[in-house]
């Protein structure tokens, strides 16, 4: 498996791993699936600026993941928020874990200094949702920050949403200027 960056002509495959969490999960509280057209524009946007990596294994994306601003005020520029999804038929076999360790190298070549995640949370499983992502991101350093209760509705039943956040850098009192759009894979 190698990790590589996306490129606008990943759009459709990417899609393809995308679609199934809009229509069969609570994981992405989008209700549509974005057009091809939308997503193209998601991968531009969003990598012009912060890193958005695949893995590929037999020359097939098996899974993707991305960071993208926390919020738009200046004085959050050391922070970003993380995502990554894993083709379905591929989930359990390091795939995720793989993304999120480049993408952690690419965040800290830039200056970025917290990784923030906000996930779906069930009150109790079920077909919809699990708590998966949850035990993923703890796995990977994350810790809980927050619980919003029944702040996503979808499938006719509300869920929350968590935010889990791990710091990557030293809070210095004067940190270095972010270099966005400089990532590169190592």
């Amino acid at each position: 498996m190698t990790i590589e960056k996306v490129t606008i002509e990943d759009a459709e495959e990417l899609l393809k791993i995308y679609a199934p969490y809009v229509k069969e999960t609570a994981i992405s509280f989008e209700y549509t699936v974005p057009t091809i057209e939308e997503f193209e524009n998601r991968i531009v946007q969003i990598s012009n600026k912060y890193p958005y990596i695949k893995a590929v294994e037999a020359g097939e994306i098996v899974g993707y993941a991305y960071a993208n601003s926390f919020k738009g005020r200046k004085a959050y520029d050391w922070s970003v928020e993380t995502t990554v999804y894993v083709r379905n038929d591929c989930k359990r076999m390091g795939i995720g874990s793989a993304l999120y360790k480049q993408l952690e190298k690419s965040l800290k070549a830039m200056g970025i200094l917290n990784m923030n995640a906000c996930i779906a949370s069930p009150t109790k499983a079920d077909e919809f949702l699990n708590d998966d992502s949850f035990h993923f991101h703890s796995a990977m350093g994350f810790s809980v920050v927050g619980r919003f209760h029944n702040s996503g509705y979808k499938f006719h039943r509300w869920f929350d949403m968590i935010w889990m956040e791990k710091m990557i850098g030293v809070h210095d009192e004067q940190p270095p200027k972010v270099q966005f759009g400089s990532w590169d894979i190592e």
